[in-house]
C-alpha cells in the first residue's frame, strides 16, 4: 500500500488549487497527507482525500518568511520520517523552485519524489516534470500527479472541491445575496477601499443585496466598504464558514485571492477583479463560470508587484460600475438593473453553473438541477460552451474533453473591449486509468512510474522521460 505526501507550501488559495491533484494521489494511495504552510492549513483540512496535515513554515516561501532555524528543519525531517512516506509530489508555482523542500524530504527518507523543475535537481528528484506553457495552476498540479502515475477516480471531473461547508444562514439570512470580498494579502490584487465601497453602493442601487466578507485583520476594511449598503461579516468567519457564505451567493466579486478559488471550490460564479501582475491564464477562477475584469494590458502586467507601481491603481480602479453590473448580470442571468425577481435561497443552491458568454450575447438562463450529495462537491459540470467567434471552450474541466494549451488558444472574449474579458480556465477531465505507483518498486532512479501519461503536458513541451540526457545534465 502506498503512503503519499503532497506538498504545497504557500497560501490557502494555492492549496485549494492543488485539490484535483490531491484527489488523484489519494485515489492511488492507502494514506495521503498534505504538507503545507501556516497560511494553507485551514484549506488543506477542507480538501477531500487528505488524511492528515503537516505544517511547516518554509523560510523561502510567503510574504513574511521566517528566519532560517535549524530546529525547524530538524522537526520537519522527524515528522516526515515518522510518516514513512513512499512517494511525494511537490507542487509549486511556475516561478518557485521545489528543490529546497525536496532536499529536506530526501533527508527524511522519502524514497521517490516528483516535481516540476526548471533547475537541475541532481539526486533530489526521481521525476523531473516539465509543465506546459501558460498552464493553469490547478491543471499543472494535476498533470504532475498524472505523470507520477496517479489518476482521478471515475466520475471525478477535476474541478476544485471542498469536503463540506458550514450552514451560515444565521449570518447571512435567507434572502439571496451577492458577496463582495474587498481584501487581498497582496494589495495590488484588490480594489482600493474607496473603489470597493462605491461598487457596493452601485450593486445596492441596482437592487442587489450585498454581503461583505473579510478576515479577522480586515474588520476596518469591510466596515468601510459595506457602509450603509452592505452586510458586514468581516472577521466573523473561519475558512469553512466563509465557504458556506460563498456557496449560497448568487455570485462572488473578489480579487485574485484565496476567496476567488474558494468560491470556485463551492461552485459559485465569480466576478474576478484581476490585476495583471500575474497572468490570468494561470490564476483565474477554475472550472466555474466567471468574468475577469481589469485592464490586462496595464503597465504593471507581469511584474508580480505586491504594491501597485502605477499611481491611481488603474488596472482595477478604472473598472466602472456599468462593467461590474454587466458582469454580475451575465453570471446571474439578471439585467444590469438588478435581479428580475428575488430567487429563493433553495433555488440558488440548486442552480447549475452555466458557461459565461461574451458580452455581445445574452447569458443563458439558469435552470434548477438536483444538488450533489452532501460533502461530495459538484457531481458534474455542464458541457463546455464554445463561443462561435473564437471557438474556445468555456466550461472548465469536463470528462473526456481534450486538454488545451492556453498559450496556443485563440484570444478569448471580445478583442474590441479590453477592459472586460471573459476567461474560463482550460482543463481536461480525468486521464485514462493509470496503474498507481508500486511502493515495492526499488528506489533506483532507473525505475520511476511511467513518465508518459495522457494529458500530462497537453499541446506544450512533452513530458520528458526521466532518463532523457537533456533533463539529467546540469
Amino acid at each position: 500500500m502506498i503512503r503519499t505526501l503532497v506538498v504545497r507550501l504557500d497560501s490557502a488559495g494555492d492549496v485549494l488549487l492543488a485539490g484535483p491533484a490531491v484527489r488523484a494521489a489519494a485515489h492511488g494511495s492507502s494514506y495521503t497527507a498534505m504538507l503545507c504552510g501556516p497560511q494553507g492549513e485551514q484549506a488543506a483540512r477542507l480538501l477531500p482525500g487528505v488524511d492528515d496535515v503537516l505544517v511547516y513554515d518554509a523560510p523561502w516561501v510567503g510574504l513574511e518568511p521566517p528566519p532560517v532555524r535549524r530546529g525547524d528543519h530538524e522537526a520537519l525531517i522527524e515528522a516526515v520520517s515518522a510518516g514513512r512516506f513512499d512517494r511525494a509530489l511537490i507542487l509549486a508555482s511556475y516561478h518557485q523552485s521545489p528543490l529546497p523542500i525536496a532536499l529536506l524530504l530526501r533527508m527524511a527518507g522519502v524514497r521517490w519524489i516528483a516535481a516540476d523543475s526548471e533547475h537541475y535537481p541532481g539526486s533530489l528528484l526521481d521525476l523531473r516534470h516539465r509543465r506546459a506553457a501558460a498552464q493553469h495552476e490547478a491543471r499543472a498540479a494535476l498533470a504532475l500527479a498524472e505523470a507520477a502515475g496517479f489518476a482521478l477516480p471515475a466520475g471525478d471531473d477535476g474541478a476544485l472541491r471542498v469536503r463540506d461547508t458550514a450552514d451560515t444562514t444565521h449570518l447571512t439570512g435567507e434572502d439571496p445575496y451577492l458577496v463582495v470580498h474587498p481584501g487581498a494579502a497582496v494589495p495590488a490584487r484588490a480594489w482600493s477601499p474607496e473603489r470597493a465601497a462605491r461598487a457596493v453602493a452601485a450593486l445596492d442601487a441596482a437592487g442587489h443585496r450585498v454581503v461583505v466578507t473579510g478576515g479577522p485583520g480586515e474588520k476596518e476594511l469591510t466596515a468601510a466598504v459595506a457602509g450603509e449598503y452592505g452586510l458586514d461579516l468581516g472577521g466573523r468567519t473561519d475558512l469553512r464558514e466563509l465557504a458556506g457564505v460563498l456557496s449560497r451567493a448568487r455570485a462572488v466579486v473578489t480579487g485574485n485571492t484565496g476567496p476567488s478559488h474558494l468560491a470556485a471550490a463551492v461552485g459559485a460564479p465569480v466576478v474576478c477583479l484581476f490585476a495583471p501582475v500575474v497572468p490570468a491564464e494561470r490564476w483565474a477562477p477554475y472550472g466555474v463560470p466567471h468574468v475577469v475584469l481589469g485592464r490586462q494590458d496595464a503597465p504593471c502586467a507581469g511584474t508580480r508587484a505586491r504594491e501597485c507601481p502605477v499611481p491611481g491603481h488603474p488596472c482595477l480602479d478604472s473598472v466602472t460600475d456599468a462593467e461590474l453590473l454587466s458582469a454580475v448580470g451575465r453570471l446571474t442571468g439578471t439585467s444590469t438593473e438588478g435581479p428580475a425577481r428575488p430567487a429563493a435561497a433553495s433555488e440558488r443552491a440548486a442552480a447549475p453553473r452555466t458557461a459565461v458568454v461574451p458580452e455581445r450575447q445574452a447569458a443563458p438562463g439558469r435552470s434548477a438541477a438536483p444538488p450533489p450529495a452532501a460533502g461530495s462537491g459538484p457531481a458534474s459540470r455542464p458541457a463546455p460552451y464554445s463561443d462561435p467567434a473564437s471557438a474556445v471552450p468555456c466550461g472548465g474541466p469536463a470528462p473526456a474533453a481534450p486538454s488545451r494549451d492556453p498559450a496556443s488558444a485563440a484570444p478569448r472574449g471580445d478583442p474590441g473591449a479590453p477592459p472586460v474579458s471573459t476567461i474560463l480556465p482550460d482543463g481536461a477531465g480525468p486521464a485514462d486509468p493509470v496503474a498507481p505507483p508500486d511502493p515495492a518498486a526499488p528506489p533506483e532512479r532507473a525505475a520511476p512510474p511511467r513518465p508518459t501519461v495522457p494529458t500530462a503536458c497537453p499541446a506544450g513541451p512533452a513530458a520528458p522521460a526521466t532518463g532523457d540526457p537533456e533533463w539529467r545534465t546540469a
